[in-house]
């Protein structure tokens, strides 16, 4: 959890812990961004109880779940079913299927309850993070100003040209003198 006295603005919730290194990038760019956030083990199979705990436990801040599970479990589809919050699917890559088992079932929902899907493993997490903080950010204009800076600094490390073309470009033009 944030180690602030905030209450949490975004839930990053898994079904076990070996989804904490497909989820942590989440929780990393909530950090970068000083959302305040909760991070919970919380499966939709064995401990399906802990999905109304939580919303419970932070229903007068809570605004955005981020769920990500692997496999058949669809942590996800567990929470959208009981709130009316933004709740962001993980996929998490798995053994037997690359993920896309975890990727089905979490973007197959029924009409009537959405789940927002993002692509499989922590690049999904890391984008549902971001998606979490422009969601907070069209009510924070400090944080709008954040994201908005962040995506500046996404733009200017793209160089222009590929690493080496302007030798290759030499080269390519010296071999050409030569005939």
């Amino acid at each position: 959890m944030k180690k602030s006295v905030q209450k949490p603005r975004v839930a990053v919730v898994m079904g076990s812990e070996s989804d904490w290194s497909t989820m942590k990038p989440a929780c990393e760019i909530l950090e970068s961004f000083d959302v305040p956030y909760t991070c919970r083990l919380i499966s939709a199979h064995r401990t399906p109880h802990r999905v109304e705990l939580l919303l419970k436990a932070y229903e007068d801040s809570l605004q955005i779940i981020i769920a990500g599970a692997g496999g058949a479990a669809h942590l996800a589809g567990a929470f959208a079913a009981r709130t009316i919050l933004p709740v962001l699917g993980v996929p998490v890559q798995s053994k037997a299927l690359n993920g896309l088992d975890s990727l089905l079932s979490t973007v197959q929902m029924p009409g009537g309850i959405s789940v927002p899907t993002f692509t499989i493993g922590e690049a999904g997490a890391k984008n549902a993070a971001l998606t979490a903080v422009a969601i907070l950010a069209l009510t924070d204009q400090e944080l709008a100003r954040r994201l908005r800076f962040y995506r500046m600094a996404l733009a200017q490390a793209v160089p222009d040209v590929p690493k080496g073309y302007e030798n290759w470009i030499d080269e390519l033009h010296k071999k050409g003198d030569k005939t």
